[in-house]
């Protein structure tokens, strides 16, 4: 079944055999046996390619329950020990440049630490904690109390990002859509938070979907490349921007009073993580805190 999973998700039986570190025929040999036990064909070749059947969905869908039931039984053998095993967090890209390279010096100091950290949006983070993918997230809005258990982290600034070159003294709201927006994965929801707390009026009245996205980009470290070559705006919380170099290629609209977003912890609700996530966790606060 291991094989058959691993297949589905490299799509190429020889490069499944050498993750695998066994042969092709060996591969094949395995998915023939599983489709024996079966009684079903799981897979459909043709030439070099190959489809899942429906029986194969169903049986691909059975194998990650068991990946995720047997990764929650080798967390409770391993509980009490707060410095090792897998630590599975979620974050936007701009919280990952802040936070990795801690987890990163965490896990040095602790080698039984393996840190997994993935840069995703909200709605992402939401839907994998449920699953079981992902054990704890860092999001910008709070979820249902219902379902997840949140914990208030801190807040973190947005900024507007400009290139140097624009006047920023004009009407804001007409350079924008004049200029254009650089989009990225957490955009849609950095920019209502923008528009809506901002006390400058012509951004109020501006109405994001007519606003032209001039390009898009899903690296988080790639992003304010283009505002700086003047294609664009963007929005980003301000550790991320702080983070790019040359500085003096930006520049930060100002407002009157500053744009915040509260982050928030979360867990699947009613969850008892391992120890090692208070240790986690206490760490996050501590990176968030300064």
């Amino acid at each position: 079944m291991n094989t058959f999973v691993t297949l589905f998700n490299i799509g190429h039986f020889t490069k499944t055999a050498e993750k695998l570190f066994m042969t092709q025929p060996g591969v094949s040999q395995h998915i023939s046996k599983l489709e024996q036990a079966c009684g079903f064909t799981l897979i459909r070749r043709d030439k070099k390619s190959f489809e899942l059947t429906e029986q194969g969905r169903l049986v691909y869908n059975y194998a990650q329950k068991l990946a995720i039931n047997e990764h929650e039984l080798i967390e409770r053998l391993a509980f009490d020990d707060p410095y090792s095993g897998n630590c599975f967090i979620a974050c936007s890209g701009a919280m990952a440049l802040t936070l990795y390279p801690k987890l990163l010096d965490l896990q040095i100091e602790n080698p039984s630490l393996v840190m997994k950290l993935k840069a995703a949006p909200n709605h992402q983070i939401l839907n994998e904690i449920q699953e079981g993918k992902i054990d704890i997230g860092v999001v910008t809005e709070a979820p249902n109390n219902s379902i997840f258990d949140i914990e208030m982290l801190g807040h973190e600034e947005l900024c507007l990002v400009l290139p140097s070159s624009v006047d920023s003294d004009v009407d804001m709201g007409k350079m924008l859509t004049d200029i254009g927006l650089i989009a990225h994965p957490d955009l849609e929801h950095y920019l209502s938070i923008y528009f809506e707390q901002c006390p400058e009026q012509s951004l109020k009245k501006l109405v994001t979907s007519e606003i032209p996205v001039v390009g898009y980009i899903n690296q988080i470290s790639q992003i304010l490349q283009p505002v700086a070559k003047g294609l664009g705006f963007t929005v980003l919380p301000r550790s991320a921007v702080e983070s790019f170099q040359p500085a003096q290629l930006l520049k930060v609209f100002k407002p009157n009073k500053p744009v915040i977003e509260t982050l928030h912890i979360v867990k699947k609700k009613n969850r008892e993580l391992p120890e090692r996530y208070k240790v986690l966790t206490k760490l996050i606060h501590t990176i968030i805190e300064k």
